[in-house]
């Protein structure tokens, strides 16, 4: 039986050997996001630049006996600003990551997007929920569950390999990735029985790398052995998936979110597909849950670093 945040626990501690990421921290006004920010940084996960109204932050740091020390603080009026400076911040060259603090989501993403002033890259951006879930031995990756809300076909080949890209940031050997239906066979009267089948043949041509893919799965047989055998489905992915690509935001949303307050399980939050990993968290999630995706944010980062190097 593994025991609860475990799997988390491994994450953070595969960090303490790698240098800390500078991260841009947009709007860190309320405690929880600034205590999850300056932890991360006490770890050596990140080295924190807190980019919103100094005077606030520094109330807020008062107020929870939150200790800044010598932590940078770049001081903006408002947190549309906020999220503005900590993407030039990046395009500086002077954060290799970013991360939301008590701004809206969509306000860090606007900017993150945006076509002249943003980090786009060739890639659609794409969300990732890192699961830790009582009871199951490995993390599980669920993606898309917060950005795309009904992606095409061309939409998932890139929100399924910024999924693998990412499992092999974490050290991930051997990726497989279930395309999730309500079913395992594909049915033209279902859509994304369809789609998981053309994903599958993209895997085959080389168009997706890095990565076993199989589907249409039921969510059963992607995750249970004894589901997938009693259904009959040969497949090295089958009952042994640590990727769950979902046909849809509402799905992956309802999954998640079952997964957590049914299961116990915690989910941590990236952006991927952008120039640099982007920390999402929600304002309940434990300080954990924050460690945890500034962790897999600092894997991601270091990925980036020695592929530019390899390419270099």
């Amino acid at each position: 039986m593994t025991v609860k945040h475990e799997k988390y626990q491994r994450l953070i501690d595969a960090c303490k050997a790698m240098p800390p990421t500078p991260t841009a921290v947009a709007h860190p006004c309320d405690a929880s996001s600034l205590e999850g920010a300056i932890e991360a940084g006490r770890l050596g996960l990140l080295v924190p630049i807190l980019v919103g109204p100094r005077a606030r932050i520094q109330e807020v740091a008062a107020k929870a006996g939150i200790d800044l020390g010598s932590v940078q603080i770049v001081d903006t009026p408002h947190s549309e600003a906020s999220a503005a400076m900590a993407v030039q911040l990046v395009r500086e060259g002077k954060a290799e990551a970013l991360m939301k603090g008590s701004l809206h989501t969509d306000e860090i993403m606007a900017a993150v997007v945006k076509r002249d002033t943003g980090l786009r890259t060739a890639r659609r951006v794409s969300h990732c929920f890192v699961m830790d879930v009582p009871g199951h031995p490995d993390a599980l990756i669920i993606t898309d569950a917060a950005v795309n809300i009904f992606p095409t076909l061309e939409d998932k080949v890139h929100i399924v390999q910024n999924a693998i890209d990412l499992a092999h940031a974490m050290g991930i050997k051997d990726v497989r990735v279930a395309v999730l239906s309500a079913m395992e066979t594909v049915n033209p009267k279902v859509p994304s029985t369809v789609e998981a089948a053309a994903l599958c043949k993209m895997m085959d041509r080389g168009q997706i790398t890095g990565a076993v893919i199989d589907g249409p799965l039921a969510l059963d047989n992607a995750i249970n052995l004894d589901a997938a055998r009693i259904k009959k489905i040969n497949s090295p992915v089958a009952g042994r998936a640590n990727v769950l690509l979902v046909p849809d935001l509402e799905a992956g949303n309802m999954l998640a979110k079952s997964l957590s307050f049914l299961a116990g399980a915690d989910a941590a939050g990236i952006v991927l597909g952008a120039k640099v990993p982007v920390i999402l968290t929600s304002r309940a999630d434990s300080v954990l849950t924050r460690l945890a995706s500034c962790a897999v944010a600092a894997m991601v980062a270091r990925a980036r670093r020695e592929s530019a190097k390899a390419v270099a």
